[in-house]
């Protein structure tokens, strides 16, 4: 019992950053039907930028953190809306989900010719000690982790239902041409989405970097797992996509545990395949009526 809470607190933490991660899907598709599949370089990027600012300007984690969010909402938010998605979005969902691939490889290659394919170590943002309560052992930077995720989800949340521009983005995700009769500003809060969307990757970027080293890959697992976590928990519901990332991140842990670490990785695959033949919009989604 003691190991399997111990087990399920570390794949909550991981959970949590698939969520994050998760819930950029959820937000840009809710907005402007776009499935960004760079969202994980979009994680990886600002970790070089923070690595970079680290390593060569010898900047403090908090420092490098601050300016790598606020460059990754300039590149990956407005610039990223403004050169791909404009362009791209009149063109249908196929053509930009092509973009966003053909963004993918350029991402990756660029870092990989800039840093190199080895791994590199990254400075954790919180204290990594062994707790042990009740005879459960586990990592404080689990719990860091965790704290640090429903933070984030709790502000995200507070934003979009506590303020008059939250309530605004939602109400262009929920009905576009109804927001423009009630006179929003819809291409202005569509770009605030892509900022979010921004945000959220850096702040993951700073969570899992840690954990799982600065590598130009970093992100092509990272996003394949958080876009099965969307799909998992429901495309089209925010609280999908968290509910969909914990539970892929808390099985991953229990299948490398009491299974083998080889079926790790199967395990998201195999449950988003499951949901795709069951239960189509996602264990938390809604059908949506499609018009023809």
């Amino acid at each position: 019992m003691q190991e399997i809470l111990q087990v399920t607190i570390s794949g909550l933490a991981t959970g949590a950053i698939y969520a994050m991660v998760a819930m950029g899907f959820t937000l840009l598709w809710q907005t402007t039907s776009t499935i960004n599949f760079a969202q994980g370089e979009f994680v990886m990027l600002p970790a070089f930028l923070m690595l970079g600012g680290i390593v060569v300007l010898d900047l403090p984690l908090a420092v490098a953190f601050v300016g790598a969010l606020l460059i990754s909402a300039a590149l990956l938010g407005a610039a990223f809306k403004r050169a791909i998605i404009d362009p791209m979005i009149r063109h249908g969902v196929l053509p930009l989900a092509i973009a966003t691939i053909g963004l993918t490889l350029a991402l990756k290659n660029g870092v990989k010719a800039i840093y190199g394919a080895e791994a590199h170590p990254f400075p954790h943002p919180f204290p990594v000690e062994i707790w042990r309560v009740l005879g459960v052992a586990f990592s404080s930077y689990d719990i860091a982790v965790i704290a640090s995720v429903a933070a984030v989800v709790f502000a995200l949340n507070r934003f979009l239902n506590g303020t008059m521009t939250g309530r605004s983005m939602q109400a262009v995700a929920q009905n576009p041409e109804a927001a423009v009769v009630l006179g929003i500003d819809v291409k202005r809060l569509i770009l605030y989405t892509f900022v979010v969307n921004a945000a959220l990757a850096a702040a993951a970027a700073l969570l899992v970097t840690p954990v799982y080293l600065f590598k130009f890959d970093l992100g092509e697992s990272l996003g394949l797992k958080a876009f099965y976590a969307a799909i998992i928990g429901g495309f089209n519901q925010m609280r999908g996509a968290l509910v969909g990332g914990l539970i892929v991140g808390v099985l991953e842990n229990l299948s490398a545990v009491y299974f083998a670490p080889a079926y790790k990785d199967a395990v998201a695959l195999g449950l988003f395949v499951l949901v795709i033949l069951f239960r189509p919009e996602g264990l938390l989604g809604r059908e949506e009526a499609r018009r023809v």
